[in-house]
C-alpha cells in the first residue's frame, strides 16, 4: 500500500478529532447558478481557507522529539497560514518559506499566528526547494501541503460534510494546486457513491495535471503570473496523479485569470461570499460551460484570503467583461463645450462616467484637437454599443470603444 493512501477510517478519524478546532462551513444554495448548485464554503473557515484541516491533522502525529525540532513548511500562502496555527496549537515553532510575490494579506497572516517567515523566489516551486534544503540543513520536519496521507485525510474530511449535508450529492468541482484536497474529496466521493462525478479545475497557467491526465505532454511554464497563487503548482506530481487523480477524479477543465476575476465578481454579487483567485476557479468553470451542472452539484469555495489591491483590480476586470465597464477613447476639436456636448450624450444614454483624462499632446492629435479617455458604468454589453454607436451618429470620432 502507498504511504500516500488513506482509508474511510483515516478520514473518519481525521474528522473527530478537528471538531471543535475548526469550524463546520456552510453548504448553501448558489444563486448563480440554478437551485441545484450548491457552494462548499471553506471561504469562510479559520485562517480563510480548507487548509488549516490538513495541516492541524498532520501535526497531531508529531512526536514529542519532532515537535522540539519545530516545523517547517513552504506555501503561497494557504497552507503557511494552516501550519503556522496548528504549530502555534500545539506549541510547536514553525519556519514558514513563501515565494516573495506572495499575497501581502497571506504573508502578514501567518506572521501574525506566530511563524518565522522567509521569502525566496518567485514562484511555490522555489519556495519549496528552499524549505526542503532549510529542513535538511536544520533539522527540521517539513510539512508538505499535499502529498502526505495525514494531509489528504484532514482534507477529506471536506467530502464527509459535503455528503452529510447532501447525501444525494451527483457532482463536485474542485480547484487544484497539488492534488490534496481533490485528492481527499474524490477518495471519499467515489467510496460513498461511484457514481459522483469528480471535475478538477486548474489554472491555465499551471495545466500539468490536466495535461497527465489526457495524456498529453506535460511541459512546466516558464513563468507563471496569476491571481489564483493557490493552485499555481508548475510542477505536478506524479505520485499525487497515479494515487488519486487518475483513480478518482473524472475530468479536469483550465480557466483562466479573466475568467476566474469575473467568477469573483459574480459571487460577490451574487451569492455575497468574498473568495481569492483560486477559491474561484471552479465556479469560473461552471459560469463559462466548461462545466455543466449535473443533477445536484456542490462547487468547492477553497480559500477568501484575497489581497484588496488584487480585489480592486480584479473587480475592474470582473466587471468589464460583463460589460458593466467600458472604455472609450475619442478626438474631438479642443473647444469649449467639447467635454459638455459628450457628457450630454453619455447622460442621455444611461451611462456614468467614472473617470476622464484628456491628452493634448499625443502625436496622433493635430494642433486643435484633444482625445479625451472615459471610463464608463454601463449596464451591458448591448447597452456600451448603443451608447457607441450615439457617439458616432452624433459626429463623435472614436478613436477606441473597448467591450
Amino acid at each position: 500500500m502507498s504511504n500516500l493512501s488513506v482509508t474511510l477510517e483515516d478520514v473518519k478519524n481525521a474528522q473527530d478529532f478537528l471538531k471543535g478546532s475548526i469550524d463546520r462551513t456552510p453548504l448553501r444554495m448558489s444563486r448563480s447558478f440554478s437551485s441545484d448548485v450548491y457552494l462548499k464554503c471553506e471561504n469562510l473557515q479559520k485562517t480563510g481557507s480548507f487548509k488549516i484541516r490538513g495541516a492541524l491533522n498532520r501535526i497531531r502525529f508529531l512526536t514529542e522529539e519532532e515537535k522540539q525540532k519545530g516545523v517547517i513548511a513552504a506555501s503561497a500562502g494557504n497552507h503557511a497560514q494552516g501550519v503556522a496555527l496548528g504549530a502555534k496549537i500545539y506549541g510547536v515553532k514553525a519556519t514558514i518559506v513563501m515565494p516573495e510575490t506572495a499575497p501581502l494579506v497571506k504573508v502578514q497572516a501567518t506572521k501574525n499566528y506566530g511563524a518565522h517567515v522567509i521569502l525566496h523566489g518567485d514562484y511555490y516551486d522555489h519556495a519549496y526547494q528552499k524549505a526542503r534544503e532549510l529542513a535538511n540543513k536544520e533539522g527540521l520536519i517539513f510539512i508538505h501541503p499535499y502529498q502526505d496521507a495525514k494531509i489528504i485525510a484532514g482534507q477529506g474530511t471536506i467530502g464527509l460534510e459535503i455528503f452529510e449535508d447532501l447525501p444525494q450529492v451527483d457532482q463536485i468541482v474542485v480547484p487544484i494546486g497539488g492534488g490534496g484536497v481533490i485528492g481527499g474529496i474524490s477518495f471519499i466521493a467515489k467510496t460513498l457513491n461511484p457514481k459522483c462525478e469528480v471535475i478538477g479545475v486548474v489554472s491555465d497557467q499551471t495545466p500539468g495535471l490536466m495535461n497527465m491526465k489526457e495524456g498529453t505532454k506535460v511541459t512546466p511554464a516558464s513563468t507563471v503570473n496569476t491571481i489564483a497563487d493557490g493552485i499555481a503548482v508548475k510542477t505536478p506530481s506524479p505520485e499525487m496523479f497515479e494515487n488519486y487523480i487518475n483513480k478518482y477524479v473524472d475530468h479536469i477543465v483550465s480557466v483562466s485569470d479573466n475568467e476566474i476575476a469575473e467568477a469573483i465578481v459574480t459571487l460577490m454579487e451574487k451569492d455575497k461570499v468574498v473568495t481569492e483567485g483560486s477559491g474561484a476557479a471552479a465556479t469560473a468553470a461552471m459560469l463559462t460551460g466548461k462545466i455543466k451542472p449535473k443533477g445536484k452539484t456542490v462547487i468547492f469555495l477553497s480559500g477568501g484570503n484575497i489581497d484588496m489591491n488584487t480585489l480592486n483590480v480584479v473587480v475592474e476586470t470582473g466587471l468589464r467583461r460583463k460589460g458593466r465597464l467600458t472604455r472609450i477613447s475619442v478626438i474631438v476639436n479642443d473647444l469649449p463645450g467639447s467635454l459638455a456636448r459628450l457628457t450630454a450624450i453619455m447622460a442621455q444614454n444611461k451611462a456614468n462616467v467614472l473617470d476622464v483624462h484628456h491628452d493634448r499632446v499625443s502625436s496622433e492629435l493635430s494642433v486643435r484637437e484633444t482625445r479625451i479617455d472615459f471610463l464608463l458604468e454601463t449596464a451591458s454589453f448591448d447597452h456600451a454599443r448603443e451608447l457607441i454607436q450615439n457617439l458616432k451618429n452624433s459626429g463623435i470620432r472614436i478613436l477606441q470603444g473597448e467591450l
